[in-house]
């Protein structure tokens, strides 16, 4: 193994917000300061922003320059025609999807971390687990976190609230 890891992140986007701009007390992640604290903590060398894609406005586009411009590499998550007007993101497939495509094709990483607290990512934390492969889930806050996760072991989750973190993160 070499001396540092190279760890890839993957971000759901959409429960990333939900779980810090829209919780109570609400708070905002600045996104230059998290993509360091990946980067240091968990040896990030790639993080992939998942988030459903919205054409209008002025504030999304100035959204998805922000992610861009602290680091992130943004993934959009296609939609169909029907879906266009509504916005929620709905990235878990698609995430999920791409962790897998990486194992398969035996791509050159270390481990994942993941930042969601939605259960839909249990079996494949599970998985990423028993094949030595996952560094952490990153829970946005301790709330809203699944009930499903409650099997894992410490060393596999941190959150991102908790006060230390915080501090480091926070805008």
């Amino acid at each position: 193994m070499s001396e540092r890891e190279n760890n890839i992140a993957y971000i759901d986007g959409q429960n990333l917000y939900m779980g810090t701009a829209k919780s109570d007390p609400k708070w905002i992640v600045d996104l230059a300061r998290f993509r360091t604290y990946l980067r240091q903590k968990y040896n990030v060398d790639n993080a992939y922003y998942y988030l459903g894609y919205v054409q209008e406005g002025a504030n999304i586009e100035k959204l998805y320059e922000t992610i861009q411009k602290a680091g992130f590499i943004l993934v959009f998550r296609e939609h169909n025609s029907a879906m266009l007007g509504k916005k929620k993101g709905n990235v878990d497939a698609d995430i999920i999807f791409s962790i897998m495509k990486r194992l398969y094709l035996k791509e050159e990483f270390d481990k994942v971390v993941l930042v969601s607290g939605d259960g839909d990512y249990k079996m494949l934390v599970d998985f990423l687990i028993g094949q030595a492969k996952f560094e952490k889930i990153l829970f946005p806050n301790r709330r809203y976190r699944s009930s499903l996760y409650k099997s894992i072991g410490i060393e596999h989750f941190a959150y991102l609230d908790d006060a230390g973190t915080k501090k480091k993160i926070q805008k």
